[in-house]
């Protein structure tokens, strides 16, 4: 296939440094029951709820709502930096908060500040709870008033990728720049508890149906120091498990030992989206600077098989030029548990890959694809394609683009929700 470079993919720079410096898998397999994550709260089917896709516009500062199947179409638009003014206010009377907002800027942003990582809504449809990494915080936002119900602000200076527990009710976030997770009642931001990872916290499952939080560090992502003989400056990176109700650790694993087993010591140990199969036997995972993804067994602990995608010859093979240390950033699964979605971030496509055989299917041209999600009926992958301000909805069962919504500037995470019957927009802010 023959594509056009994303016209957001950066040129090569120098970027700052870094921004701040058991039990046994057998006993977690067998306990882990549920599906790996909650695509829709326990009263999603509330007839005064309707279904959509939430998606967050990172650099606009907004949530476009688009609907969940069919052509997603847009429904409405939230405001997710309804405060602005008062956070910047913050912000540049503090020196040490101020280098650390013009240092996400400058790395991570790509010269734009990051107003909306992720997102999830509240059982009950009626607010959106929304991680700013650059105000450092996780805000719940009314989605009919669009006025801010609570506000929790995180350790450190950058709050990152979030989950949402399968009742709908907990909502973990990680606090990338201190190292921890922080776990909050959804309804009141309340902490209910936190706990350690590695470098750079990014992504987080429920699994065991809420009882334990897997959280993936991925180290230092915002340097230079790219080449494969400097992989050991990119700091702790491994996958932590925890008890969701005490927070106290399961198990934590060193991929690192796992990929020099399989034979694969050229792969960064970076873990970077993941998904699980329905019965959490399986996870599949992307690591940095790699084009394709590797397939962990959770019972026997050993990496099975890998699965290399196509390259893009139109692809700079700089590793400096790649977008925090991805290659490919976004992968999903439909709910049968045969197919995956990727998103080939720096190769401008996106695939279905059929999981018994790691067969690819037709790459669907995408700009700077950056996240893939399921629709609500789960018949199709929903990949964000940044470069381009729009959603692409690719079907499942052909592996072909059935629809694409134009949304707001940088689109990132996309995530299944609800809001009100007859809801399109806020009626302030």
């Amino acid at each position: 296939m023959t594509t056009t470079p994303s016209p957001h993919c950066p040129s090569p720079r120098r970027r700052f440094r870094r921004l701040a410096g058991c039990a046994a898998a057998l006993v977690l397999a067998a306990t882990a029951a549920a599906p790996a994550s909650a695509a829709a709260p326990a009263d999603a089917g509330d007839a005064g709820l309707r279904e959509v896709l939430f998606v967050g516009n990172n650099w606009d500062g907004t949530a476009d709502v688009i609907g969940s199947t069919g052509d997603h179409a847009r429904v409405g638009r939230i405001n997710v930096i309804p405060d602005k003014e008062e956070r910047l206010r913050e912000i540049y009377l503090n020196p040490v908060r101020l280098a650390f907002f013009l240092g996400i800027r400058e790395t991570v942003g790509e010269g734009h500040d990051q107003y909306v990582d992720d997102m999830y809504s509240t059982p009950d449809g009626s607010a959106v709870v929304v991680s700013r990494p650059s105000f450092a915080d996780v805000v719940s936002i009314d989605v009919t008033t669009g006025r801010l119900n609570w506000r929790f602000p995180v350790s450190g200076y950058r709050s990152d990728h979030m989950a949402v527990s399968p009742d709908g009710r907990r909502v973990a976030v990680s606090a990338s720049t201190s190292n921890t997770v922080h776990v909050l009642d959804i309804a009141t931001g309340r902490e209910l508890g936190s706990f350690a990872t590695g470098d750079k916290p990014h992504e987080n499952v429920f699994t065991g149906g809420g009882r334990y939080i897997w959280n993936m560090s991925i180290g230092e992502v915002n340097n230079d120091l790219d080449a494969p003989w400097l992989d050991w400056t990119k700091g702790d990176r491994r996958i932590t498990v925890v008890d969701a109700t005490t927070f106290e650790r399961v198990k934590v694993v060193d991929m690192r030992e796992r990929l020099d087993a399989f034979g694969r010591k050229d792969l960064s140990d970076a873990v970077r989206p993941v998904a699980f199969t329905p019965d959490e036997s399986t996870l599949y995972f992307q690591v940095s600077f790699f084009n394709g993804f590797l397939e962990y067994d959770v019972a026997s602990d050993r990496i099975t098989r890998l699965k290399e995608l196509p390259k893009n010859p139109e692809t700079d093979e700089d590793r400096t030029t790649w977008v925090n240390d991805s290659r490919h950033h976004g992968m999903s699964m439909n709910p049968q548990g045969t197919k995956l979605c990727i998103a080939g971030t720096m190769d401008d496509y996106a695939t279905v890959v059929d999981r018994a055989t790691l067969r690819e299917g037709p790459l669907v041209e995408a700009s700077k694809p950056y996240w893939a999600t399921v629709s609500g009926d789960g018949r199709h992958c929903v990949v964000s394609e940044s470069g381009a301000d729009r959603v692409t909805a690719i079907d499942f069962a052909t592996g072909r683009k059935v629809a694409s919504v134009p949304v707001g500037d940088h689109p990132q995470r996309v995530r299944l929700g609800h809001v009100p019957a007859g809801w399109t927009g806020p009626s302030a802010g």
